[in-house]
């Protein structure tokens, strides 16, 4: 399900959640991530699996490039959430899970870029791992987002 995402053009119909950003210190701000958010109770709650730098046909794709695997794992997430008539603005918790977790920081522009161009500032843990499902995949990223 490799897509090119696209940048957010023309308003959705329904107005967004009003969302209340928490954030009792500030270093996290550089890093495009609240430390937690208040929200309405969506209608509806979305789980997007662990999404990773693999093409359509489930091949790991970038094999040793942390910047354009974390790209990909990101284009992807948003086509799921495409599906469901949601974007990353509707994303209320991430999950990254990466093999080299200095890599992925040295790296996370590619996660802010994309997440900036909504605004969304979604709550986030990175997760240090000792291997994921697919040799080679150095990223996987996991959501949780809701209208």
């Amino acid at each position: 399900m490799t897509t090119t995402p696209t940048t957010p053009t023309t308003p959705r119909t329904g107005a967004p959640p009003a969302v209340t950003r928490i954030n009792p210190v500030t270093w996290n701000a550089r890093l495009g991530f609240d430390q937690g958010q208040l929200r309405p109770a969506p209608k509806q709650v979305l789980t997007v699996s662990g999404q990773g730098s693999v093409g359509e046909d489930g091949r790991l794709l970038h094999e040793g490039d942390p910047v354009a695997q974390l790209a990909l794992a990101m284009a992807n997430v948003e086509a799921v959430l495409a599906a469901a008539g949601m974007d990353l603005r509707d994303v209320f918790r991430m999950t990254v899970y990466a093999t080299d977790v200095d890599a992925v920081l040295a790296s996370y522009g590619a996660i802010g870029e994309r997440l900036a161009l909504y605004g969304a500032t979604p709550p986030a843990t990175l997760v240090g791992v000792s291997r994921l499902a697919v040799p080679g995949m150095l990223v996987e990223i996991e959501v949780t987002a809701g209208r």
